[in-house]
């Protein structure tokens, strides 16, 4: 793993920038997927056993090498532009020229894929509708617990958007289709309390993987769908490969 400090002029002000590669691997050109942090936290505390996991699947064969990229997104925005704060075009205008500066991300040095957990995963989803919206669409996507509420009264607590009108707009239960055919894998908890919006996501999208078994909105949920997520998102690159 390695943690840089950089400038961010869409965030205005310096982001940690942490890659997670597996190990015994070439690390020049290798794919990269984004791991949006959630609400409250940063690039930091998104890695967890990544790197553990990533790097046990590919020593086995099991998937193909890539790499985990976290970045700060702000604790309280749902990854979308506020006064002064654009992590959105951080994602979407400065890690391409971050990633061509380290050779990473494969010849176009994009992420190839996006995953999240909480806020994160609402985030994930809101960045791969924007990269199929500017024609360079996602291999895959991939969330856990997503942060997907279903009633503005509940969303406005969270004091993220202005209005309920610039929620709907970017809000990804109701852009669906704006997703087209990305393949998605959600996981959730039957005791998260984001299961039903999730569960409205999962009969809406029908995700090519969902999972929803025992767990709360929790570390040790997260422990527990992680590694699936890793497993998918190399799934997918082997599959199709990045795009």
């Amino acid at each position: 793993m390695s943690v840089e400090r950089l400038y961010s002029a869409a965030r205005n002000c310096f982001i940690n920038f942490v890659l997670m590669f597996p190990k015994g691997v070439p690390r020049q050109g290798i794919p990269v997927c984004l791991m949006l942090h959630g609400r409250f936290g940063d690039a930091r505390k998104s890695v967890g056993g990544l790197p553990d996991w990533l790097t046990a699947a590919v020593s086995e064969d099991r998937i193909p090498p890539f790499a985990f990229l976290a970045v700060d997104g702000g604790g309280n925005n749902y990854w979308h532009r506020r006064p002064n704060d654009d992590p959105l075009w951080m994602l979407l205008g400065e890690v391409p020229r971050w990633l061509a500066e380290r050779n990473l991300g494969g010849p176009r040095h994009l992420p190839f894929a996006a995953a999240g957990i909480s806020m994160g995963g609402f985030g994930a989803l809101l960045y791969a509708r924007r990269r199929r919206e500017m024609g360079n669409p996602l291999s895959a996507a991939a969330v856990v617990s997503p942060a997907l509420i279903t009633s503005w009264p509940e969303m406005r607590k969270r004091k993220a958007f202005a209005n309920e009108a610039e929620w709907a707009a970017i809000d990804p239960l109701r852009h669906i289709k704006s997703l087209g055919d990305l393949p998605l894998g959600v996981w959730c908890g039957t005791e998260d309390r984001f299961i039903e919006g999730t569960r409205r996501f999962i009969r809406l999208a029908e995700p090519e993987y969902a999972s929803t078994t025992s767990g709360g909105h929790n570390s040790r949920y997260y422990r527990k769908a992680l590694p699936e997520l890793v497993n998918f998102i190399g799934g997918e690159l082997a599959r199709s490969g990045p795009r």
